[in-house]
């Protein structure tokens, strides 16, 4: 089957492994919070037993150094292309609201990238991830 739009995952690939699963994590948090059509039905099991819907469209975890993650930023807000970041910051923060706060205190071009997840039709996320790596 081929799917219409993806979702591309990219974290720093400088970060201790379990920083990049934590992020992954919350970055496609953001795609399913800030794209309801992004997400299937409940999924039930034989028993009736009911389990939370997924994705219903490819996810794609890359690694990438920072140069390269900074122009998969610029590549996908250019192309107007959802996007969810997750800056350096944000592994010392606790909450939502002080998440917020750190990203809104530096101006775009500063930020200290450690991630991002971008969404859309699946050709302009390609060329936004063009070259980069599957994360190991």
């Amino acid at each position: 089957m081929r799917f219409e739009n993806k979702i591309a995952i990219v974290v720093r690939d400088d970060l201790p492994v379990w920083q990049r699963l934590n992020m992954t994590a919350f970055l496609a948090s953001a795609v399913a919070g800030g794209r309801a059509e992004v997400m299937g039905e409940a999924h039930q099991d034989g028993s009736g037993n009911r389990y939370l819907p997924m994705f219903k469209q490819p996810v794609l975890v890359f690694a990438a150094g920072g140069e390269r993650l900074r122009r998969v930023w610029r590549q996908a807000l250019d192309r107007g292309l959802g996007l969810a970041v997750f800056t350096e910051e944000l592994f010392g923060t606790g909450n939502d609201e002080d998440n917020r706060a750190a990203v809104r205190a530096v101006p775009a071009e500063k930020l200290a990238l450690a991630g991002v997840a971008v969404h859309g039709r699946r050709g302009e996320v390609d060329k936004a991830t063009k070259g980069l790596a599957l994360h190991p």
